[in-house]
């Protein structure tokens, strides 16, 4: 039976003919002699490997016969209309890169009817981008292997703009080199990070080819599919699911690497992130099926969307329905604490104790979230308001006295404080610990647990247990999760190879207050890396997004300034920014955008409209449905296929769309008040958790973007 390998430019098959070309490409990895096939070679053709495949009397595919490595493949290049495919398949050919060893596929120009005048190098201008930077033509063609035309074209590129433009036009290892470059990167870094080299000649052409389809930058343009169920997802997803196959070989690194302890991915909004984690969890349950692999993230609808993902990446990767058994248990980190403590059985009561100092009578309901007013309403206090309110409390108590396994007043005099920016004497701790103590009151009444207490008892438990339920743990916006979420991750999974891999971004924090991971037993000092290359948002978004950051003072898990020096490899027009005075003429300009977009055709679900509040969102919902746009309100469920989605910036987290309009809104004036009784260093934090709100709906768009904003 054949190989196919996947071109990236394959996978971008026109919809009216994909489940033609799915039949096409299944009958030839069964058997390339099948009759109606009809694989041919072509005539005075550039490349003898090159064939043509009848897919049916309109279309025919272009592809590279290699016989190497005692078996035949088939390199699909494209599918295209009959004689346009026999000219292209005249004039390509597949070839070894001689400098990076990189498979490249060259388009040899046909034998010219007249003379041609050879034509002067077009000479570079000394303002030219690259130059301007420090790079020199030597650099793209000699240390990179760029070929030769389109490093001239790059070199004389004016701007940014220019060179991502010409990286735009070339697919795989062309345009990433490219993107590189626009950045800055020096070639010997570029070189470094996608493993090029030239690699020995065998003697065999074919298996030359073979190899170099191997290598880990060809991974950004070539798949090798293994049967038919992959091959059929591939062909189905187009070019939007491109990511689930076709990887950066710096994402690749962190997918295949084993690490001796716990290990940190960070990077910015759409640098592949979740990607990573995804193939991760698939390569840890191919490599080992009894493994007991657990993916986790803060909220469910993530969980959701992770779980999602590992489905259409690999089905037959098993999900089981609770922690412990073999396979990928996707779930939010909430409910893996609840899933922890149903298990618990009759230890549960000991690790009450251990954190709590008593039993609570009904440890898996949740403690209403209202109990923290409630608690400061029952208690005559003495206490500034700064510090008698909701956040201060609750993130006093989830920071400090849960971690701490504080029982009474007399641990929480003596306990430290460190990162809480707010130093309290022995008169206020006293006072701050009547509060806890009225609020552990009232929930011993209905015996709940809230979350920050759940993961705490569920991490307790499992510190008791001679066994862990996990062999691997891999962890999705870990920039959300507080420090119980972190002692209950550590207590899940034995300290050893691959235990724990985070992935996060501080500037996304928008729940919570910031963790330092190495407080709570995760120690990953030395164990580090970033991604800095954007997928999803094109430069211009990205731009704007990053403008939002601006001013604001990030710090990541490891306590360290965290930089951000992020880039895309993707172009756009600029992001429209929309200025009205009135909540009507708020919903008239998103009715106006949305209503455009539409018009020239784009498909409702890709474009959305993100807004603060379920308050906004319902009026927005509300005005597109008077003005005939069928759109939906998207809550905790997945959004809708068919209508617009309109969705809270909050709930907007991993999700992203081709157009977007951001209503920014006003705070209202409930929040306004709440923000005023902030002390200092929680007021700073919240600037920073709308800033990373505003920077995370930004970067759900990934071609058009609308700011609408209000005086």
């Amino acid at each position: 039976m054949p190989t196919i390998i996947m071109g990236k430019l394959a996978s971008k098959i026109d919809g009216s003919v994909r489940s033609k070309a799915m039949t096409f490409l299944q009958r030839l990895g069964s058997d390339d002699t099948t009759p109606g096939l009809r694989v041919e070679p072509i005539q005075h053709c550039a490349d003898p490997r090159v064939r043509t495949g009848r897919v049916d009397g309109f279309w025919r595919a272009v592809m590279f016969r290699l016989d190497g490595e005692g078996e035949t493949h088939y390199v699909i290049h494209g599918i295209w209309p009959h004689d346009e495919a026999n000219a292209i398949a005249q004039r390509v050919r597949l070839k070894v890169n001689p400098i990076n060893g990189l498979p490249q596929i060259q388009e040899v120009a046909p034998p010219p009817v007249a003379p041609v005048v050879p034509q002067p190098t077009t000479p570079l201008h000394r303002e030219s981008m690259l130059v301007r930077i420090g790079h020199r033509r030597a650099d793209l063609v000699d240390t990179l292997g760029l070929p030769v035309d389109i490093a001239d074209e790059a070199m004389a590129a004016a701007d940014e703009d220019s060179v991502l433009d010409i990286a735009q036009r070339h697919d795989g290892w062309i345009g990433s080199i490219l993107v590189d470059l626009a950045a800055g990167d020096t070639a010997e870094a570029i070189a470094d990070r996608m493993q090029l080299e030239n690699s020995p000649t065998s003697g065999d052409a074919d298996t030359d080819v073979l190899q170099s389809l191997k290598r880990p930058a060809a991974a950004l343009q070539y798949a090798f599919i293994d049967d038919q169920d992959e091959l059929r997802r591939v062909i189905e997803q187009g070019d939007f699911g491109a990511w689930r196959v076709f990887l950066h070989p710096e994402q690749r690194r962190y997918v295949d690497r084993s690490y001796k302890g716990p290990f940190r991915l960070s990077g910015g909004a759409g640098t592949g992130k979740t990607v990573v984690l995804v193939h991760r969890a698939r390569a840890l349950a191919r490599r080992d099926p009894t493994a007991r692999i657990i993916l986790t993230t803060f909220t469910t609808n993530l969980a959701e969307a992770l779980g999602a993902g590992l489905t259409q990446l690999d089905p037959r990767i098993p999900q089981p329905k609770k922690p412990g058994d073999a396979g990928v248990y996707v779930t939010g980190v909430d409910a893996l604490a609840a899933a922890v403590l149903r298990s618990a059985g009759s230890g549960l009561a000991a690790a009450m104790g251990d954190v709590l100092g008593e039993e609570r009578s009904a440890p898996l309901a949740r403690t209403a979230g209202t109990r923290w007013r409630d608690a400061i309403d029952a208690t005559d206090t003495s206490l500034p308001h700064e510090l008698a309110n909701e956040t201060f409390l609750a993130t006093e108590y989830a920071h400090v006295v849960l971690p701490g396994k504080i029982h009474d007043v007399a641990g929480y005099l003596r306990v430290r404080r460190p990162g809480r920016g707010v130093a309290l004497d022995r008169t206020k701790r006293s006072g701050v610990w009547e509060l806890i103590a009225a609020y552990r009151a009232q929930s011993r009444i209905d015996g709940s647990l809230d979350f920050t207490e759940a993961a705490a008892v569920a991490a307790a438990h499992l510190v008791r247990q001679a066994h862990r339920p996990a062999d691997h743990v891999l962890v999705d916006e870990g920039q959300d999760l507080g420090p119980t979420h972190w002692q209950l991750l550590r207590a899940l999974v034995g300290e050893g190879t691959d235990d724990l891999f985070i992935a996060e971004d501080s500037h996304q924090r928008i729940y919570g207050a910031r963790t330092v991971l190495g407080r709570y037993g995760v120690a990953i000092v030395g164990r580090s890396q970033r991604l800095t290359l954007n997928y999803r948002t094109t430069a211009q978004n990205l731009h704007y997004a990053m403008a939002l950051l601006d001013g604001g003072e990030y710090v990541d898990s490891e306590d360290q300034p965290d930089a951000t020096g992020y880039r895309s490899a993707r172009t756009g027009p600029a992001p429209v920014i929309e200025t009205v005075g009135s909540i009507t003429g708020e919903l008239d300009a998103i009715v106006r955008h949305v209503h455009a977009w539409l018009a020239d055709g784009d498909v409702p679900d890709t474009v959305a409209v993100l807004v603060p509040d379920r308050f906004h969102r319902d009026r927005v919902v509300t005005a597109l449905t008077e003005h005939g746009i069928d759109a939906r309100a998207v809550d905790r469920d997945r959004p809708p296929g068919g209508r617009v989605p309109v969705l809270t910036m909050h709930r907007a987290k991993g999700t992203e769309f081709s157009k977007v309009v951001l209503s920014t809104g006003k705070p209202s004036p409930a929040e306004l008040e709440r923000l005023s009784s902030l002390n200092t260093s929680e007021r700073a934090d919240a600037d920073l958790r709308a800033r990373s709100l505003r920077y995370v709906a930004a970067t759900r768009a990934r071609d058009e973007l609308v700011v609408v904003s209000r005086h």
